[in-house]
This record gives structure tokens, C-alpha cells and sequence, in this order.
């Protein structure tokens, strides 16, 4: 069983599929608590669902491209029996994962999207850089910026662990709190190998809307 916080259909806001149709399995319960979380109603909120029901309710959608997101998704044993069986089905999966427990049993058929946390976040410590070793190259990188320090600091990373080599490095602006004009000047200014990008349901619907 999984405890699941919501399940929707709306479009992918963010990273290489953004703007797709996408069918979204949010799971309950997080690790974390960043100092910019926007969905700290998962936390604790949420209903029991089988792997043969949740596989049912996304049927409902006609839609090949699932995301499991949270919370964490991988706190629960079942997801990743879930994704495997998702796969299997011949949907493509993500996992949005915030970087803090092992990738390392996630089927290899899952497009891994994974956060490294900033210092702005006040999660740092909680990264799990042994992940890297397991990442694909399909997989995405995520670092969102809060202010300069951040940026820096992302900098640092890349270079130290290569993982631009590895994967795909996605980075983008703390909603609300620093201008997205900023973050790609000082891209372009370094010519850094990575994607910017904006959570685009939040320019589409209201910040906080649930469900999107």
C-alpha cells in the first residue's frame, strides 16, 4: 500500500517534458523541510492506495507520461515497485526525488529528476552525493536559486562532481524571491552547461493552486 496525497492530470511545469500532458501520483510524507517548500500540505495528508488501484485511477487519464512526486516519493517501499509496474505498462515515469535517499534501485526504464539542495534551502546537509554514480544521462539535476551565495555554490558542484557529464543540470529561481533575469545573466556570463527554467504552472494558474 501507498499513502498518496493526490492524484491529477495537468501539464509538465518543469525540466525536459515541460508543457506535456502529464498524469501526477503525489505521495505523502518528506524527510525535508525547506525553507521554500510550496507543498508542505503533503507532509502528513493522504489516503491508502494499492499499486493495482493507483495503476487503475492513471488509466482513467489516457496518458503515457506519469510523474511520482511528493513529499518524497522515496520513503515508501512501494514506489518503486509502482514505477517498475508503470514501466512495464509502457508508461514513460519520473520521479521527482529531492536527493536525500538512494537512487540506486530505481528502474532504469525511470527518468530520475533529482535536487541537489542550495544552502538557501537549509537542507544542504541532507544531500546524497553517492547519487551521482547512479544518475543516466536522460536523468535531470535540479538547483533552485534563493540568491547569489546559491548560485556559487551550484557552480561548485557541477564542476566537483562532473554532473554535466552525467546528466541533464536543470536550474531555476526560488518563486517569488529572486528575478529570473538575474539567474541567466549570470548563466550566459559563465556560459554554464545548464537549463534554465521557471515552474511554468505557476504562470499559468495562481502560485498556490493545488492540483496543478
Amino acid at each position: 500500500m501507498l499513502t498518496v496525497n493526490e492524484i491529477f492530470y495537468s501539464i509538465q511545469g518543469e525540466g525536459a517534458h515541460a508543457g506535456l500532458p502529464c498524469v501526477f501520483i503525489r505521495l505523502t510524507y518528506c524527510n525535508l523541510r525547506c525553507s521554500y517548500c510550496d507543498t508542505e500540505y503533503a507532509f502528513y495528508e493522504g489516503k491508502e492506495y494499492s499499486i493495482e488501484r493507483l495503476i487503475d485511477e492513471t488509466e482513467k487519464f489516457n496518458c503515457n507520461l506519469i510523474e511520482l512526486t511528493g513529499g518524497e516519493p522515496l520513503l515508501q517501499n512501494e514506489a518503486n515497485p509502482l514505477m517498475t509496474r508503470l514501466c512495464g505498462a509502457g508508461k514513460t515515469v519520473l520521479l521527482e526525488t529531492g536527493g536525500s535517499l538512494s537512487i540506486k534501485d530505481v528502474d532504469k526504464r525511470v527518468c530520475i529528476i533529482m535536487d541537489l539542495k542550495t544552502p538557501s534551502s537549509k537542507m544542504e546537509k541532507k544531500n546524497l552525493y553517492e547519487n551521482i554514480l547512479f544518475l543516466k544521462p536522460d536523468d535531470e539535476v535540479k538547483f533552485v536559486i534563493g540568491d547569489r551565495n546559491d548560485y556559487e555554490w551550484t557552480k561548485e558542484k557541477i564542476k566537483e562532481y562532473k554532473i554535466d557529464r552525467k546528466a541533464n543540470v536543470l536550474i531555476s529561481p526560488v518563486f517569488g524571491k529572486l528575478e529570473p533575469e538575474e539567474i541567466v545573466d549570470w548563466i550566459l556570463e559563465d556560459n554554464l552547461n545548464a537549463r534554465f527554467q521557471l515552474q511554468t504552472h505557476k504562470y499559468i494558474w495562481e502560485p498556490d493552486k493545488r492540483g496543478v
